[in-house]
C-alpha cells in the first residue's frame, strides 16, 4: 500500500469536509489563513469517527471495534510510530505544527464510542458530562489553534460549547430518536413533567413536551450568555467568528422558544436572521433571549 503524501493526505481531508454540512466551523474564510487547514483536518478527523459511530448498517460491536481501531491510530500519533491513514497522515502534522493536546482527540473518540453504549440519560448531570467529551473538545483545540488557550478562556469556551451541543439536541429531537434511538433530555425531568416517549414517537406537542422544553432551551440560553464574553475578548477576525456562532446559537434559540407549539419543528435561519447575526457580531452584542 502506498503511502499519501502530506499534501494528498491534506487534499483528502478538504475533501471530506466539502462533501458535508456541519455547524462545525468549516475552514471559515473568517478565521486567518493559516489556521483553515488545521480547522479542516480537525473536522476531517470528527467527521469520520461520528461517521463510524451512525453511518451504514453496522452492529454496536463492529462499531466499537471501528473506533477502537480509530483510536490505535491516535495511540500511534503519540507514540511516534508511523500512520498509513490521510486523516491521521494529517492530523499528525497539526498536532505537532500547533502542539494540540491529543488528549482532547481521545476525548472527541469517547463521545462516539457513548453514543453507541448509552441512548438514555438519567439527569442533566449526565448530559452534561456527555457534552464535556462530545463538545467542549472542539472549542478548546480551536483556543489551542489560535493561541489563546489560557484557563478562563477554556471555561468560557466550554459554556459555549455546551450550549451548542444542547441546542443541537433540542433540534434533533425527532431524527435522534427515529434514527438512532437516542433521547437526550434528561429521564428524571421527563418523568417530572409527565413526559414520555410516546412523545417523541407521535410528536406531541402538548403542555408537558413544552413546558420540559422550555427548561432546556433557558439552560441552554444561560450557558451560551455565560461563555458570549469570549468572543469579544478574542481579536480580530477570530473574535468576529466566534461572535457570529454565538450570534446564529441565540437566533435558533429564539426560534426555539416561539415555535407555536411545536417543539419537533426544526428552526431554520432565514437571510433576515443571518443579518441580524452580522450586526450582532460586529457591535459585540449577543443577541438576547427573550424571556
Amino acid at each position: 500500500m502506498t503511502v499519501p503524501t502530506l499534501s494528498a493526505a491534506y487534499q483528502h481531508c478538504r475533501q471530506i469536509a466539502v462533501n458535508h454540512y456541519e455547524n462545525f466551523p468549516v475552514a471559515s474564510y473568517l478565521l486567518p489563513r493559516k489556521l483553515r487547514q488545521a480547522v479542516t483536518v480537525i473536522y476531517a478527523f470528527a467527521r469520520t469517527a461520528d461517521d463510524l459511530a451512525d453511518e451504514g448498517n453496522y452492529s454496536s460491536t463492529i462499531r466499537l471495534q471501528l473506533l477502537a481501531e480509530y483510536e490505535a491510530q491516535l495511540q500511534k500519533l503519540a507514540s511516534g510510530e508511523p500512520v498509513q491513514d490521510p486523516v491521521f497522515i494529517a492530523l499528525g502534522d497539526v498536532i505537532e505544527g500547533h502542539k494540540l493536546p491529543i488528549q482532547l482527540f481521545r476525548d472527541l473518540l469517547r463521545a462516539f464510542k457513548q453514543d453507541i453504549t448509552q441512548q438514555r440519560y438519567p439527569s442533566f448531570v449526565e448530559v452534561l458530562e456527555y457534552c464535556r467529551y462530545s463538545a467542549n473538545p472542539v472549542g478548546r483545540l480551536l483556543l489551542y489553534l489560535y493561541d489563546y488557550a489560557t484557563p478562563a478562556n477554556l471555561i468560557l469556551s466550554d459554556h459555549i460549547c455546551t450550549a451548542l451541543q444542547l441546542i443541537n439536541f433540542l433540534q434533533d429531537l425527532t431524527q435522534d430518536f427515529d434514527e438512532h434511538n437516542r433521547i437526550y433530555l434528561p429521564q428524571d425531568e421527563m418523568h417530572l413533567y409527565g413526559v414520555s416517549e410516546l412523545h417523541l414517537k407521535n410528536q406531541l406537542n402538548d403542555s408537558a413536551m413544552q413546558q420540559l422544553i422550555e427548561v432546556q432551551i433557558r439552560r441552554a440560553s444561560a450557558l451560551l450568555l455565560a461563555g458570549a464574553s469570549l468572543g469579544n475578548q478574542l481579536p480580530g477576525r477570530i473574535g468576529l467568528e466566534l461572535r457570529l456562532i454565538i450570534a446564529g446559537a441565540s437566533r435558533i434559540l429564539q426560534k426555539l422558544q416561539h415555535n407555536n407549539g411545536n417543539v419537533f419543528r426544526r428552526p431554520r435561519l432565514q437571510k433576515i436572521d443571518l443579518a441580524a447575526m452580522l450586526w450582532h457580531a460586529l457591535i459585540k452584542n449577543p443577541i438576547v433571549i427573550s424571556s
